[in-house]
């Protein structure tokens, strides 16, 4: 999996790829060699993007731009055609706001890192089809989210 990041550092970027591999390989979907972008923006630039693509005139922590209409269970295997001539299948980008991470981190009593795996696994699996619109979607989201970041050894409310 490529990940293009902006303005992200090294150990950041470290965890977000194991995390991804990890997300990739859970979700059966690591036969396509596939790539993401993610940005940390501050809180106007995530309100600006808010209202703009979701009429929502607030900060949020998270946000996806999928480029694909990928609806879960499909797989990344069903979208050979959309692979780039390079080889490389774009699922979309990551948005995150980490001035929200952080106020969420300190609300929910664990680490920026454990708050910054979680938002950064969330974009993916919404750019991998995963939704939270229906009680029993958001129910199977959590699931797959907690299993990866337990996999890893990152769990809610501690500090890692």
């Amino acid at each position: 999996m490529v990940i293009q990041f902006d303005k992200i550092d090294f150990f950041t970027r470290k965890l977000i790829k194991k995390i991804f591999s990890v997300a990739l390989l859970s979700t059966n979907n690591f036969s396509v060699e596939c790539e993401v972008n993610l940005y940390f923006v501050k809180e106007e630039k995530i309100k600006e993007l808010n209202k703009r693509f979701r009429g929502i005139n607030k900060v949020t922590d998270v946000l996806s731009f999928p480029l694909l209409d990928i609806k879960y269970p499909q797989k990344l295997k069903k979208f050979e055609e959309e692979i780039s001539p390079d080889g490389v299948l774009r699922l979309g980008d990551i948005v995150i706001c980490k001035e929200r991470a952080k106020e969420q981190a300190k609300q929910l009593g664990h680490s920026l890192k454990r708050e910054i795996a979680f938002l950064s696994l969330h974009g993916l699996l919404h750019l991998l089809g995963y939704d939270h619109v229906e009680k029993e979607d958001e129910q199977l989201m959590n699931e797959v989210s907690e299993k990866i970041l337990a996999s890893l050894n990152i769990k809610r409310g501690e500090n890692v």
